[in-house]
């Protein structure tokens, strides 16, 4: 589901509401987003940053995950070619069902789905019940992650493996590490799935960079944060798209 050189946008669903976040997918589709990530809003939004929590505290008041799935299919009706990744949490999947959450996840035209604080080690029912349906898997890796869990974490990924830029969370910064190629290079040579790198990617440089040596460029917290502003958020997503997105262009 993920070829090279895709660009990820992530956006909080119901921040500041359903209606918002479909006319900003939208846009995202129309200025030639590859995939969006869904964040499922959740209370304790622990891998996230300050940006990304306070828009899923916001949402979490009036959206919940069977909402996500219904905005999801009204995107994919309207844009076909438009990967879906959701992004949540483990409770409201687990309380869910892994079989329902999986049924209704290809019914609603989801392609994956990253459940964060799910790891492969524990994630046996989720992944069976995500195969039957035929919905992708997603996983975590990161900078602190030894050789033998790579693997493990590749080889329960079935979409991509997304891999963390730095330890911490999600939001903003000033620069990349300046070893994240290797790290992502050492990533390689356990697995030949696609490999996605998000978590502080902010500029079109960073962007750009990132472009270089993974297959998918995921930016999160700078859209959620301009979505934050108010105003004509619709028209700075395509602006911001137009710019992160420039290394698709010759």
């Amino acid at each position: 589901m993920l070829t090279r050189g895709a660009f990820i946008p992530f956006v909080v669903a119901g921040d500041p509401s359903l209606a918002d976040t479909e006319r900003f997918v939208d846009a995202l589709a129309e200025e030639d987003a590859d995939v969006v990530e869904l964040g499922v809003p959740f209370s304790d939004a622990i891998a996230d940053g300050p940006v990304i929590q306070a828009a899923s505290e916001r949402a979490a008041t009036h959206v919940t995950l069977t909402d996500v799935l219904a905005l999801a299919a009204r995107i994919k009706s309207r844009h076909p070619r438009l990967g879906l990744v959701l992004f949540t949490y483990l409770n409201p999947v687990f309380r869910l069902g892994f079989r329902r959450f999986a049924a209704a996840a290809r019914a609603h035209g989801v392609d994956a789905a990253l459940v964060v604080d799910l790891p492969p080690e524990e994630a046996d029912e989720h992944r069976e019940a995500m195969a039957e349906a035929g919905v992708k898997t997603v996983f975590l890796a990161s900078p602190t992650t030894s050789p033998a869990r790579l693997r493990r974490i590749a080889e329960a990924s079935t979409g991509f493996v997304y891999y963390v830029s730095r330890a911490g969370v999600t939001g903003e910064r000033a620069a990349l590490s300046s070893t994240l190629a290797a790290e992502v290079a050492r990533l390689r040579e356990v697995t030949d799935k696609p490999i996605a790198v998000g978590f502080g990617i902010s500029t079109p440089e960073q962007a750009a960079e990132v472009a270089r040596f993974a297959d998918g460029v995921v930016v999160g917290s700078a859209f959620v944060r301009a979505i934050a502003e108010g105003g004509d958020a619709v028209g700075r997503i395509r602006e911001m798209v137009r710019s992160l997105a420039g290394f698709k262009r010759p």
